[in-house]
């Protein structure tokens, strides 16, 4: 029988593309691009706020301390937009 490894992603390097959306590097190579108006509080910020940021949990998430929002790098695989999103977030329709 063979096993999987399931490493939880790790974000090594963030930025923020033209006020519009946060590319994410992530440990393994793979990038993430998610856009911004999917977390209501980021959209709402200016560029100097948004670019107030930093690396949390060893690369799990993203804090803007100034915003009062923390993002995970598993929630931006999963497609999960912020809890004040107007937008449809598909797991927690998913039961």
């Amino acid at each position: 029988m063979k096993s999987i490894l399931v490493i939880e992603p790790k974000a090594k390097e963030v930025k923020i593309i033209e006020n519009h959306a946060i590319w994410t590097l992530l440990e393994d190579g793979r990038e993430i691009t998610v856009p911004i108006t999917w977390y209501p509080r980021l959209s709402r910020a200016n560029k100097e706020q948004l670019n107030k940021f930093r690396i949390i949990g060893r690369g799990s998430g993203i804090h803007w301390e100034e915003l009062d929002e923390d993002l995970s790098v598993k929630g931006f695989l999963l497609g999960i937009k912020g809890v004040d999103s107007p937008l449809e977030n598909p797991l927690l329709n998913a039961v």
